[in-house]
């Protein structure tokens, strides 16, 4: 999915591209061809996220991910449209694409110096990542139900404390 220049104007044209993404992300997730591959990839970019002191081992992992699938930088499109920047080759396939396009956007953040906003979700049992967009960089679920659970939870232990 592109974004045209110009096209996003405010926050409604922000939820209505998100949105699109994350239905074509979960179009290609729930397709079966590339299930494992695709499985494989996301277990190897999840130790960048809440990386803190190992950040230097997690760079390393996805600096050869990035190799691996072949991530460059490169205009392609189709006939009539105007070019998109992609991080993948016009002729990759569809794991290389997703791994190349998302190893990139998470070393841009890395690269800025945000690797700190990568955040992984604190409570029990959930394995789910995070962009922490906070003002101060204090994000530590992945949203509300986790931090309502976490809360309650301790909560309860407190209680039954006394």
């Amino acid at each position: 999915m592109t974004i045209e220049p110009g096209h996003i104007t405010g926050q409604s044209q922000i939820d209505s591209y998100v949105s699109r993404w994350i239905e074509q992300a979960v179009t290609l997730i729930n397709s079966t061809d590339d299930i494992g591959e695709l499985a494989a990839v996301a277990d190897a970019l999840r130790p960048v996220f809440g990386a803190g002191e190992h950040l230097d081992a997690a760079v390393t992992r996805l600096n050869d991910l990035l190799a691996r699938h072949g991530a460059v930088p490169n205009l392609h499109g189709h006939p009539g449209q105007s070019p998109v920047l992609a991080f993948h080759r016009p002729d990759a396939t569809r794991v290389d694409a997703w791994a190349a396009d998302m190893g990139t956007a998470i070393a841009m953040v890395i690269g800025v110096g945000q690797a700190a906003r990568l955040g992984a979700c604190e409570a029990e049992r959930c394995a789910r990542v995070f962009l922490d967009t906070t003002r101060n960089a204090s994000r530590r679920f992945c949203g509300l139900t986790c931090q309502n659970r976490a809360k309650a939870s301790a909560y309860r232990a407190r209680r039954a404390a006394r």
